[in-house]
Order: structure tokens, then C-alpha cells, then sequence
């Protein structure tokens, strides 16, 4: 069992948790994942590392909720215990030899964004940051990105936070002012991702994403979270998470995630029923 030592809500939808996790801390590097399961008859899910305290054996996720699962693991609080907590999985990022990078987060891709920014900030390199949310409500990790970047620039659907735009917006103007970047980061909604690789092609301007389907195993056994890249299959769990996203194929992508929508919005609902049958 991996006891929860800390939690924090960052906003209604989204909530941190830091757990005790010592073996998983020594190992963990910037880009993971690991692979949980709340109790015995839950599902498992993967989880990027927002953080980990090799000194304190800690590790820290970060996860929004939306369905069945992330509403139960919503409920833990601190001194519960989290049954599986595997890790940690997945390629670490490619941060080595990058000396000026652009890292995007999406949304609560920002929890994913962030330890990249912090691992390329320590590694000596020049970062600045871009980060998108709807509403200035649904922020998170705004102080934690401003240590970890020179330049840090915030949009908002509706202006309400930052500037009003798309992240698309602030990384087109910053190509067209002539800033160049060794690579360009994106984490986020596929949808995101997409347009983010659309514009850093124009400028010709490497750029990674980060892969996050639907997987079971962590192993690359299952194939769940095979995706098409230049043309081959890949598995995001094990050949991933990062990936070259102008070779992506992201309408497959984004085609293949909407195959559960029905089952994960009846399984919400159902819970919500039970809860509200125990609340009368």
C-alpha cells in the first residue's frame, strides 16, 4: 500500500496528490508515468509524475477528474492509502544537448508540462513557457512554472487569465518575431497538440508531445495505446510517451479516444445515481 502525505485541490476539477512512493522517487525521472489502482476492484490508470522527493520518497500526481475512477481517487485524503501505485513506466524525456525550448501545457497538461520545464531549467537550459486554460478558474502551476522559466506567458479562451487567445497564438507571434528554439514541447489535449505541430511546421521547428491514450498493462502487451507514427505502429507505454509530433497521426488519435466516451459517461452517471440514491 502507498500512503497519501499530502493533497491539495488546484481547482474544482483538479487535485494533487503526494504519496509515499521511496523506490519509485529514486527512479523517477522527468516524462514518466505510473500505472495506479485506488482499491481492489478499481481500474488502473495511468498517471504522469508531476514531482518526486528522492529524499523524502515521494512522489507527486497530479489528475483532473472526469469520470468513475478519478472521482473515487478524489476522495482519498491524507493517511489513506492508494492500493497500486506502479513505476515508474515509460521513456523519460529527451532534455540532454537542448539549450532554448518552448514548453506548452494544455489544460491540466500543465501537470505533465512541468516537470519537463523543471527538468530542462536545472539541466541549464533557457525555457520559456506557455500555458492555455479557458478561464483564469481552471489555472494551475502558474507560480511553479514562473521559477523554472525565463519567459512565462499565460492565455485564456476568454481573456480572463493571461491574454485572451490560444497557446497557437503566443508561439506563432514568438516564431514570427524571430525567436528560435531548439524544440518545441507540447502537452496537452490532442486537439492542441495537433495545431501546436501545424504551426512549428511552418517554421520548421522540431517538436515533441506527449502521448497519453487509454492503457492497461504499461507494457506494451495489452495495445491498447498503439498509436500510428511516421507511418508505424508504436505503443505510447512503452515506446513513449514523447514522440515527434509531425509524424504523429493525430486525427487516428483522436478518432481512437472517443471509442469509450459512452461507457465512461454511463459509468459516471451510474455513480452519480448511487451517490445521489445514498444521499436521500
Amino acid at each position: 500500500m502507498f500512503n497519501i502525505v499530502a493533497r491539495e485541490e488546484l481547482n474544482p476539477t483538479v487535485t494533487k496528490l503526494v504519496v509515499n512512493a521511496p523506490l519509485i522517487a529514486k527512479k523517477a525521472k522527468a516524462g514518466q508515468f505510473v500505472i495506479i489502482r485506488s482499491h481492489e476492484l478499481g481500474e488502473r490508470m495511468p498517471l504522469t509524475i508531476a514531482d518526486y522527493d528522492r529524499d523524502k520518497g515521494t512522489v507527486t500526481i497530479i489528475f483532473q477528474i472526469v469520470g468513475k475512477s478519478t472521482k473515487i481517487l478524489n476522495g482519498l485524503n491524507v493517511g489513506d492509502e492508494i492500493m497500486d501505485f506502479v513505476g515508474p513506466l515509460g521513456v523519460p524525456s529527451h532534455i540532454e544537448g537542448l539549450k532554448k525550448v518552448c514548453v506548452i501545457g494544455g489544460g491540466v497538461g500543465c501537470a505533465i508540462a512541468y516537470p519537463t520545464a523543471k527538468a530542462l531549467y536545472d539541466n541549464g537550459a533557457e525555457v520559456t513557457v506557455i500555458s492555455g486554460f479557458r478561464n483564469k478558474d481552471l489555472v494551475i502551476l502558474e507560480d511553479e512554472f514562473k521559477v523554472v522559466s525565463k519567459n512565462m506567458y499565460m492565455m485564456s479562451d476568454d481573456g480572463s487569465a493571461g491574454e485572451k487567445g490560444l497557446v497557437t497564438n503566443k508561439l506563432e507571434e514568438l516564431l514570427v518575431a524571430g525567436e528560435q528554439f531548439d524544440e518545441v514541447i507540447a502537452i496537452g489535449p490532442l486537439v492542441m497538440m495537433k495545431f501546436v505541430c501545424q504551426v512549428t511546421k511552418k517554421y520548421d521547428v522540431k517538436t515533441m508531445v506527449s502521448m497519453n491514450p487509454i492503457m492497461i498493462d504499461g507494457t506494451g502487451m495489452c495495445g491498447c495505446c498503439r498509436l500510428t507514427v511516421g507511418g508505424e505502429m508504436k505503443f505510447a507505454c512503452v515506446d513513449g510517451p514523447d514522440f515527434d509530433g509531425h509524424l504523429v497521426d493525430f486525427d487516428e488519435a483522436i478518432s481512437r479516444s472517443k471509442q469509450y466516451m459512452k461507457f465512461e459517461a454511463q459509468a459516471r452517471d451510474e455513480d452519480c445515481n448511487l451517490f445521489n440514491k445514498e444521499v436521500a
